[in-house]
Formats: structure tokens, sequence, C-alpha cells
């Protein structure tokens, strides 16, 4: 089997829990014996391939133009959703003029408006922009109808997109997928090639709390940092600042306290010696589908603190320290909660049985055949 997975055109000038999802697919999908090809542009050749595997509906006029190109070639394709809702942070959190903006403007039309805004902002002007004039709406209904099988990453993400675009889809044309971590580096014998040598990123580790995620506002840290400030533990902060969150990360740097620590970037291979030291991983977004790094930290033995807004209790379910992102009493009580209780290694367990890449691209591999299946 032969496929091409296509994918927005700053999957890597911009990375982000989508890069991570499809590259980790690919890998284990050619464990598979999978042929997997991966393009960013619109309209690529597709003589040869048995199929194309699409992501990411949040930018609907390129996912839209790939359909199309998909399409006119008779080549079938299937998508995996990754579907966000950001409007509750675009609405109660999202600062400076953008904020202004989007909060007096439909939700639908809040999306355009980001959309153009990120290809004026990072250079993202393309024809692919063009297919907007037909609305975020019709882009998404349009590219989920065409698809031989959509492949969310939960059920409550399926939900979500059928509730918010109005969608009548056969459930025989969806198989959920659940993201994973990659137990070849996040386990207890893998000992990583590069040794860390920061002594004090190490020291503020052991039994310490981490929060590995790009920074930003939708991530919440700067609520976090707040809530640390009556905390008598170490936190880590692990993550890079996103392109259009400059200020955001400013802010967060003007309020950290002696006890808060931000480290930038930590290659994965050092990531589980962090997590392996640490207590606590903490994720407070104002929205998640899972947290890939909630994933990888739990895998290593550390409780967890994720949002209730998104899709996590469908993955941690009674696992988890849950919190509310507008709130830093209650972002404070999950954090000690989970600083004082006694990791459970049956989360550990389920995990392991449910949440690794190997996983996944099994499951996908199944609704790839079914897809090619129904197409013939």
């Amino acid at each position: 089997m032969r496929v091409l997975m296509q994918a927005r055109k700053t999957l890597f000038s911009v990375e982000g829990g989508d890069t991570i999802q499809i590259l980790k697919t690919k890998e284990y999908l050619e464990s598979l014996g999978v042929d997997v090809d991966l393009s960013l542009d619109l309209n690529p050749s597709l003589e040869g391939y048995d199929l194309v595997h699409l992501f990411n509906v949040i930018r609907p006029q390129e996912t839209w133009t790939q359909a199309q190109n998909a399409r006119k070639q008779h080549i079938p394709y299937v998508i995996s959703t990754i579907y966000v809702d950001y409007s509750e942070y675009e609405k109660n959190a999202r600062a400076g003029v953008s904020g202004f903006i989007t909060r007096r403007l439909p939700e639908r039309v809040t999306e355009i408006f980001k959309i153009l805004g990120r290809a004026i902002l990072n250079r993202e002007l393309h024809k692919g922009l063009l297919p907007l004039w037909k609305g975020m709406s019709k882009l998404v209904a349009e590219t989920c109808y065409g698809a031989a099988m959509i492949l969310p990453n939960s059920f409550s993400e399926f939900g979500r997109l059928k509730r918010d675009f109005n969608l009548q889809i056969d459930e025989d044309k969806v198989a959920v997928v659940p993201n994973g971590y990659d137990a070849a580096i996040f386990n207890d014998s893998f000992e990583p090639e590069q040794k860390i040598k920061d002594t004090e990123l190490l020291e503020r580790a052991k039994d310490g709390v981490l929060c590995v995620a790009r920074i930003e506002g939708r991530k919440n840290q700067l609520k976090l940092v707040q809530a640390f400030r009556e905390l008598p533990y170490q936190l880590l902060l692990i993550g890079i600042p996103a392109p259009n969150h400059m200020n955001y990360y400013q802010s967060i740097l003007k309020e950290l306290p002696e006890n808060v620590m931000m480290v930038g970037s930590v290659p994965h291979e050092q990531l589980s010696v962090i997590y392996r030291l640490a207590r606590v991983h903490v994720l407070p977004s104002w929205m998640e589908t899972t947290g890939l790094s909630t994933l990888e930290a739990a895998a290593m033995d550390c409780n967890v603190v994720v949002t209730r807004k998104g899709d996590t209790e469908e993955y941690f379910g009674d696992y988890a320290y849950y919190c509310e992102p507008d709130d830093i009493n209650s972002i404070r009580e999950a954090v000690k909660k989970a600083c004082v209780t006694p990791f459970n290694p049956l989360f550990k367990e389920y995990i392991i049985k449910n949440f690794t890449w190997e996983k996944a691209a099994q499951m996908t591999l199944n609704a790839y055949e079914k897809a090619i299946g129904s197409n013939e």
C-alpha cells in the first residue's frame, strides 16, 4: 500500500501537536510495511498512490484544496480532523488587539480572521487561501463528506465536529484513532545518548512539577505561574514561544517567582530523564484534544493535572487531576493533590495498553484498508 500524507504548509516552520502526530503515525505505519510519503503541496501528482491521508480541519482552506486535488485524480482520501474549539479562549483570555477583535466577531468569522492574520504575520500567503470565500463551515463540511473515512482522535472530538458544523455522517465512515506516545523513548529502560549537563535543571526537576508545551495563551502558562506563587514546589516550564505570542511570553517572564524556571526547548531523549525525575506534569490549557506531553509524562510515572476543556476526560478518566483554566485556585489545588498523592501504577498500565503510536498506526492501517475497500 502506498499512501501520501498531506498537511498544512507550516507543518515544520511552526510545529505543533499535529506535527508530532503526523511524523509518528508515518514512522510506525512504515514499520507495518506501508509506503508513506509526506507532502505540504496543495496540488501534487497522486500517480502511484492508493490513498491520501489529510490532516487538520482548522486549516480548511488548505485541507479542502488537497481534498479536491485527490477527488480530481480519483484517489480516495481519509482525514484526521484534529478539530479543536478555541472559542472559549478567544472570548475570555486572548489579549491584545486580536482578543479585542475576536470578542466582537462571530466564531466562524473569527476563524477566518485568524487564518488571514497568520497569512500576513507568518508569510503564509499562497493560492490555498482562495477557497476561504466559501466560508469555513462549508469547506469543513465538503471535506468531511468527501472523505472515505474520518479519523478523529476521540469520540468527543467527533461529537464536537458534528455539532459545530451540523454534519450528518454515517458512523461506519468514522474510526477513532487516539493519539499516542513513543514507547521507544519514554520507557523505564531507555537511556538517552546525550546526557543532561545542566545540574540546576536536574535539581529542579527532581520531585518537581513540569509543564511541557509551546508557550502561548491557549496553554495558559501565565495562570500556572501565578498559581505557583503560593506553592512550595519547583515548576519547570519547558517549551518555546509560539511565533505570534511573544508578548504573552514576555508577560510570563515578568511574573516568574523564584520557584519557577523557564527552560526552552529540550530534546525528547532528554525529556524522558526529566519526566522520570519529576513528580507531576500539569497542562491547564483552555482546550486540549489530549496533550501529547501528558501521555509521555504518565508513561514515565508522573501524576498529571489537566484541563477539563476538550477531550482530556475521555483519555484520562479518573486517573488525572482536573482544573479549570480560568481559576488560579483550581489550578493550585489540583497541583497540590497531584503532588501529595502517590502515583498509581494502574495509570501507567492503562497508558501503555491504549495510547502508543504503534497502536495508533495499526488502527490507522485498519482504517486505510476499509477506505480503499469501500472505494473499489
